[in-house]
């Protein structure tokens, strides 16, 4: 009994035309590539408007303690002796006041939240300096 061979599968593989295909995708890619619009994303980058910074405006800065005391300037001040102030300097003040929020670390957020909202109800433009 004569035992047949089997014959193998050749598993060779021609890499010349997967070579071919990916450069044919590159040059297709890199042509459709230049027509897309470069300004596809509408970005608008800060800018000033103005050439320098007014010397004369000065910040106020009202600091907030933990249990809840409002200074304004380094002098303690009630909650309505406080809008009263910044009501008072903004209605004087010809362009924007602006003022620095420095809360305590473990101030309750109901007293930054309350200052915020005098500085929405004028107008006044409120930057907050919160610790870490």
């Amino acid at each position: 009994m004569a035992l047949k061979k089997r014959s193998k599968v050749n598993a060779e593989f021609s890499m010349a035309s997967l070579t071919d295909m990916i450069f044919l995708l590159l040059i297709f890619f890199v042509l459709n590539s230049s027509v897309v619009a470069p300004n596809s994303l509408n970005l608008k980058l800060p800018g000033t408007s103005q050439a320098r910074l007014k010397s004369d405006s000065k910040t106020d800065d009202v600091s907030i303690s933990r249990s809840g005391n409002f200074y304004l300037n380094g002098k303690r001040v009630s909650a309505t002796a406080l809008e009263e102030a910044l009501a008072k300097k903004a209605g004087r003040s010809s362009g924007t006041l602006d003022i620095t929020i420095s809360p305590a670390k473990g101030t309750p957020v109901k007293h930054v939240a309350f200052v915020m909202d005098i500085a929405m109800r004028y107008q006044i433009n409120a930057i907050l300096a919160a610790e870490e």
